[in-house]
């Protein structure tokens, strides 16, 4: 009973194995892109939370102008404000900046996920009371 496999059938062996191989190969490249997909979406998500910190610190400084009537703000208001800049960002640093009739409110800071050689991020706001 020793069956001899036809000469067509013998040709086909192993094709099933290598189109699952190439079926696996495509799906680890789409599993890859993916997880780049993720990589960026995480980094913009962090960029973005450190400008929404950086306006919402741009926006106490205006209030602080606001309540105090006037483009300038008190140091003893000022000097906590800078210490929360700095905490709140990396590297974050604050500064207000008179001009005429209108006050520029900057903040600078270095994301963490980006190069040294890239610019500091940087966010301004410009104050003008009535």
């Amino acid at each position: 009973m020793n069956a001899k496999i036809p000469p067509r059938n013998r040709q086909q062996t192993g094709i099933a194995l290598l189109e699952v191989l190439v079926a696996i190969l495509i799906f680890s490249f789409g599993i890859l892109g993916l997880i780049g997909l993720q990589a960026r979406a995480i980094t913009f998500s962090t960029d973005a939370e450190d400008r929404n910190r950086a306006a919402m610190l741009a926006n106490e400084a205006a209030t602080l102008m606001w309540l105090n009537s006037s483009l300038t703000v008190p140091e003893a208001s000022l000097t906590p404000w800078k210490a929360r800049v700095a905490k709140a960002l990396a590297s974050g640093q604050g500064e207000v900046v008179i001009d005429g009739s209108a006050a520029d409110v900057s903040i600078t800071w270095r994301a963490p996920s980006k190069p040294a050689s890239d610019p500091p991020a940087r966010l301004v706001t410009r104050v003008v009371l009535p």
